[in-house]
């Protein structure tokens, strides 16, 4: 990765915090500077070691990066990314880790300056918790980062921002918005929804009588409400389409008990756990690497 002399992210959370100690780490970065609302956080973050200066004011964060990092909630990244443009130096690079892209991208693109300064991107890597304290400077690595560029998209911003992550230990692959979106509703917010939805059916007074399978498959229930209602209802429709998957998935399933086909309850099962066996050897060859 060529090293950047300013690197600004806005939004120092758990993502934004994680590429700081990251950046630092590698030597990837002269200067980091954090930009946000909360001057404590800010602080905190500083603390820690994820960023060397703070800003409350997005266009002072911005004004000498080379590279500028938009982390904040999806429903604010197209608008943190415009200003971010018009305030950077006109050869930065502007991406973002937003885990929606199609409205993002279309929202940037009707800015001329945002257009030609911005390379969409996902960093598949996170956690249900949340904020700078639970960052990790190894959190990308071997992470898949989803690079989201249009025919406007400038080819040099392109190859700066493939740069960028894989410097940070991203596998960078690319797919159009509208594809990022359709995958992610079924990878990512199909079951985050699950496990909010399982989390919400088990009654209180039945959870003592909960063990790993209710814990496992709830754990990511634990994430930010705001974070994960913002997320679902900026990605409706391929998320509608991943539940409607599911909902014939359940009503086979339902039809099953109903005639007592314990043989297609079998198979059933069995198709799941080698679904599940291919994704752990996904797993095992991303640990190898």
């Amino acid at each position: 990765m060529e090293r950047a002399e300013n690197v600004a992210i806005v939004g120092v959370g758990l993502i934004g915090g994680s590429i700081g100690l990251a950046l630092r780490a590698c030597g990837a970065s002269r200067r980091v500077v954090g930009v946000g609302r909360d001057a404590g956080r800010l602080d905190e973050a500083r603390r820690l070691g994820a960023i060397d200066a703070a800003s409350t004011s997005l266009a002072d964060g911005v004004a000498g990066a080379d590279v500028v990092v938009v982390c904040t909630p999806v429903s604010r990244i197209a608008a943190d990314v415009r200003q971010a443009a018009a305030a950077a130096p006109a050869g930065a690079l502007v991406t973002d880790a937003g885990s929606t892209k199609r409205g993002i991208v279309a929202a940037v693109e009707a800015d001329d300056r945002a257009r030609r300064a911005f390379v969409g991107a996902h960093p598949i890597a996170g956690s249900e918790r949340r904020g700078a304290a639970y960052g990790r400077a190894d959190l990308f690595e071997g992470r898949a980062c989803v690079l989201t560029p249009t025919d406007q998209t400038p080819d040099d911003r392109l190859e700066h921002a493939r740069d960028f992550w894989e410097g940070i230990g991203c596998r960078v692959t690319t797919m159009s918005p509208s594809a990022h979106d359709d995958a992610l509703a079924l990878t990512s917010h199909l079951p985050h929804a699950v496990a909010a939805a399982l989390a919400a059916t088990v009654p209180a007074d039945r959870l003592p009588l909960a063990a790993g399978a209710y814990r496992d498959g709830t754990r990511v229930a634990g994430a930010d409400p705001g974070l994960w209602a913002a997320i679902l209802a900026a990605n409706r429709g391929p998320l509608l389409e991943a539940l409607a998957q599911l909902d014939r998935q359940l009503a086979a399933l339902r039809a099953a008990l109903e005639d007592g086909d314990e043989p297609w309850l079998r198979d059933w099962w069995a198709a799941a756990r080698s679904r599940r066996r291919l994704y752990d050897g996904l797993e095992a060859l991303d640990d190898a690497d």
